[in-house]
């Protein structure tokens, strides 16, 4: 069973948060805002906070400056994960990926059964590394990005989380880069 273990010393992290919305500006964005609050208070940082609308291509454009970005460890995005035509969140992540993290998707929905019911069903969430890393496509409601911070990234971004985390394998992600 997973456990924190306090011998070992909190490694902070940087995050960049990425909210997909044609309907949201910043100012108006309650999921982006807590994820910000979530970061800061679990001790990790927020480097970059943006919006863009639901259009692949620009989600594309802005995942991959996010990823080339020497100060953002991790990208959150929230919004367009659903089974509408303008929800295209997902294939924009799966275009920069390059390793989907599956278990992902599946947990996420396994901790949303338990809050919404049969309704998971809807949800696309995903995530994946790509130039070392991490990406995660989250739902654009407030709720379901707490239930995905507070049952699978806090503790995935938290070093001394134990059997293993995300960070123990942070400088690893990109060692097939190093090879060539």
């Amino acid at each position: 069973m997973s456990k924190l273990d306090m011998d070992r010393e909190f490694i902070p992290v940087n995050f960049a948060i990425l909210t997909i919305s044609d309907t949201r500006s910043l100012s108006e964005d309650k999921s982006g805002d807590f994820l910000s609050e979530r970061i800061q208070s679990s001790g990790h940082f927020v480097k970059a906070r943006e919006i863009t609308t639901d259009d692949e291509e620009k989600i594309v454009s802005h995942l991959e400056k996010l990823v080339e970005r020497i100060d953002v460890d991790v990208i959150l995005s929230t919004g367009g994960t659903g089974l509408t035509g303008r929800d295209v969140t997902v294939e924009a992540h799966k275009k920069i990926y390059e390793k989907e993290i599956e278990a992902f998707g599946t947990l996420f929905t396994m901790i949303s059964i338990e809050k919404i019911g049969t309704s998971a069903i809807q949800s696309r969430a995903t995530a994946g590394v790509a130039r070392g890393k991490y990406l995660f496509a989250l739902p654009g409601s407030p709720n379901a990005c707490k239930d995905a911070w507070d049952g699978i990234i806090e503790n995935q971004f938290d070093y001394r989380h134990r059997p293993c985390n995300f960070v123990e394998i942070m400088p690893r992600l990109d060692e097939q880069m190093r090879r060539k």
